[in-house]
């Protein structure tokens, strides 16, 4: 919840525009003509109808029961809302929703019932179960929460996870098993303290007690302080934590411990609390938004200190969407009957050795980091770590298989791994690496035309996300008029190239140009007067490091914004040809296309060097570059000059730098479909490759395909990204919209970011 009302409005508007929500049912078969309907409807589905009375595990076969999850709530517990009720809830359930499909394509309906009654929520849930593969239980007050879930799994054959008690304590534990072996110590014989004991805490310490935490050495407080046996008013789930230690408070239950557990309030554990507990203390404050002790507090307090939060913004994020989206899709895929403790124990395991093993390139990029290593701040895998899907979920199957409760046991666990890496081509996890990353070294990006409501909207976004420090050119009165009328209120930097108080600049920045451009026609006078506009004025702020990188091109046309670029900023040592490619998050994945912007028709040998650009621009990305080279021709199918042009550049390519994934020439579907290439041209370095990156002959077929891939299949596009010049400078598409310039703004600032480490080197 903000007390700033233009976030409230935003968030508003978010969730009800283009249309409310965030979820929404597609149609996965063919619904064209008359013969599809009579399939998909009468008569065609009263065959599928009949299989299913036959036997009802054909319901998995015919239907989507066995990829669709419910999530269910009756709003009694929602966040830090509290009972809302459940119409005010369901936009967290859609959320919830949103976020099981993107980590694992897993489908949900959201639930909302509208009852407190016990009884009538689980008759409730039980009458509609036939419908789904597994119920994911959320927001549910305690102790409701406990008798709901027990009584769901007992009398449901499907997977039932309340996850508000489950996931905490899952990925918590698996933080606790690796941070006891950093500082040496044994779970057997950690103390340890929670603080909290509504369902999270609970379900937490149980956990740990199942890896091998002793009762006699765990301390629970609540509102009242410590648990202690014989506390009038014990709930069933309490006794079990009470403690025979005659303390009473949280400070005295800290003295000597081990491991502290949050999941209570801010701001409870003093300084003095931390320096009384053991050596290498751990200390996991997941209380949201602000933990039990602030993470620097907590730090500077003791330097022997291992450190969990709820938050994203530091080290050991305790996050759930590291658990439930993985727990179900293992269980889903093996048709299990339940979510048991031996599944959990798996899942926890495998996320205690993922963080374990060398961390991919990709995961380094998106969090900033040369080398995220095993360690006192590492201790959890990140959530943007791609090999999640590939290690929970089969190590949750197979729980499932071994405890007995899987009805489609996998035979084949090197074809799932790679469904299971299939599965997430359709998430935008790129968009938020490229975020992330910006956040993590914000730069100066000037914003050439912030006279323009999307362009000013943007710059306020990036502000308020930490994603770059905007510079605002253009007339002032304008931006602050549009400032006033958006509440973009922040202190930021205003310049009006051609206001009298920018004279002197201008006159500098004149200077400087006309020396570098006094044999090129240029004199004194054209350079005064070019200072006036705002392109060039920008690129000499780049150029004498005033700002760090710009972003123009939304009102003027791209060849008028590339020339004055080109003749300021210039091409970095070394390149001969500047290109531009466009990112398209497509179902597939992400998928990089060239050049999109400003070659014509580019020689073979132009090409080559596109396509090592481009190359050079995936792996940024922490992607590993297969590059096709597109043409209508496969292999020499044509001896037309257009067609053998490609053929050459792919001849150069191997010649020069063979360690690229890169051939052709090759037609789009032969490109983009990995068994019709390895079936037709076997001896293709990309046969059995999924290719990434597409290189296109000339401007016109490149610009086309981004475009129609963008508009017809409606996908995010990230472009066109300028590659080979000196300076960051990228050149927005006409009329780009504020989440494109948004993008656009991180590709600068990360493009930023890249140059001053090679400066650095």
């Amino acid at each position: 919840m903000s007390n700033n009302p233009r976030k409230r409005r935003e968030a508003l508007v978010y969730h009800a525009k283009p249309k409310p929500g965030k979820i929404e049912v597609k149609p996965t078969k063919k619904y064209a003509t008359q013969r599809d309907l009579s399939l998909a409807y009468s008569p065609g589905v009263a065959e599928p109808c009949l299989e299913i009375e036959k036997d009802k595990e054909n319901a998995y076969k015919y239907t989507t029961k066995g990829n669709l999850v419910a999530v269910i709530s009756n709003g009694t517990a929602v966040l830090g809302l509290g009972d809302i009720g459940p119409e005010a809830s369901k936009p967290v359930m859609e959320g919830k929703g949103l976020l099981f499909k993107i980590f694992a394509d897993i489908d949900v309906f959201d639930i909302e019932v509208d009852t407190k009654d016990v009884d009538k929520f689980i008759e409730t849930v039980k009458n509609i179960a036939p419908t789904f593969g597994g119920i994911n239980l959320e927001d549910i007050k305690a102790p409701e929460a406990f008798e709901i879930e027990q009584r769901l799994k007992a009398e449901l054959d499907i997977p039932v996870m309340h996850d508000d008690q489950h996931g905490t304590a899952i990925i918590s534990a698996a933080a606790l098993l690796n941070a006891l072996e950093l500082s040496k110590k044994k779970i057997e014989k950690a103390k340890i303290v929670i603080s909290g004991a509504g369902a999270a805490a609970v379900s937490c310490t149980k956990l740990y007690k199942a890896f091998g935490a002793k009762a006699e050495n765990i301390v629970m407080t609540d509102s009242k302080g410590v648990i202690r046996k014989g506390r009038p008013g014990l709930s069933e789930e309490k006794m079990e934590f009470a403690t025979s230690r005659k303390i009473d408070t949280l400070e005295e239950a800290m003295k000597g411990a081990d491991v502290f557990v949050g999941l209570s309030i801010a701001n409870i554990v003093s300084p003095e609390m931390l320096k009384s507990m053991a050596k290498r203390p751990i200390v996991f404050a997941m209380a949201n938004p602000n933990p039990e002790i602030d993470y620097q507090l907590a730090m500077d307090t003791r330097k022997d200190i291992i450190m969990a939060t709820g938050r994203s913004d530091h080290p050991n994020q305790v996050n759930n969407v590291l658990g439930f989206p993985f727990i179900f899709r293992g269980a889903l895929d093996v048709r299990a009957t339940k979510i048991n403790e031996e599944m959990k124990m798996a899942a926890v395991k495998a996320l205690a050795e993922l963080a374990k093993e060398a961390v991919p390139e990709q995961v380094n990029i998106a969090y900033g980091e040369t080398r995220l290593n095993f360690g006192s701040d590492y201790i959890i895998p990140k959530p943007f770590d791609p090999r999640l899907i590939a290690k929970v979920p089969p190590a949750v199957a197979k729980a499932a298989m071994e405890s007995g409760v899987a009805k489609e046991p996998i035979q084949d666990w090197e074809r799932y791994e790679e469904e299971l890496l299939e599965r997430m081509g359709s998430d935008n996890k790129i968009t938020r690496l490229l975020l992330n990353r910006a956040k993590m070294n914000p730069k100066r990006i000037v914003f050439a035309e912030a006279d323009h409501l999307d362009v000013l909207k943007a710059a306020q976004i990036v502000q308020d996300e930490g994603i770059a420090i905007p510079i605002l050119l253009g007339r002032r009165e304008v931006i602050k008029e549009l400032m006033q009328e958006i509440d973009f209120n922040e202190d930021v930097l205003i310049i009006d190239p051609k206001a009298d108080d920018q004279e002197n600049q201008r006159k500098a920045y004149a200077k400087v140009y006309w020396k570098s451009r006094s044999r090129s026609g240029v004199t004194l006078y054209d350079a005064e007067k070019l200072m006036r506009e705002r392109n060039y004025f920008a690129a000499m702020m780049v150029n004498e490091g005033d700002a760090d990188g710009l972003l123009s091109g939304y009102s003027r046309a791209y060849p008028t914004v590339v020339k004055p670029m080109l003749e300021l900023i210039g091409m970095a040592p070394g390149v001969t040809r500047v290109a531009a490619t466009n990112i398209m998050n497509t179902s597939r994945g992400p998928l990089f296309i060239s050049d999109t912007s400003i070659n014509i028709d580019p020689p073979a040998k132009d090409l080559a060097k596109i396509a090592q650009m481009t190359a050079r621009t995936v792996k940024l990305f922490g992607i590993e570059p297969v590059v096709a080279m597109m043409s209508y021709a496969n292999f020499g199918s044509s001896k037309d000059p257009h067609a053998v042009k490609v053929k050459d550049a792919v001849a150069y390519l191997h010649r020069y730098q063979p360690d690229l994934n890169v051939d052709g020439e090759l037609q789009a579907d032969f490109a983009l479909n990995r068994e019709m290439l390895q079936n037709k041209f076997p001896f293709s370095k990309l046969a059995g490759k999924k290719v990434n990156t597409l290189i296109y002959p000339n401007l016109d077929s490149a610009n086309s395909t981004y475009k129609l891939i963008k508009e017809l299949n409606n996908v995010d596009s990230i472009g066109p990204i300028m590659m080979g010049m000196r300076r960051p400078v990228h050149i927005l598409q006409l009329g780009a919209s504020v989440e494109e310039i948004v993008n656009m703004t991180a590709i600068t600032v990360v493009d930023a970011q890249e140059k001053e480490k090679k400066q650095k080197k």
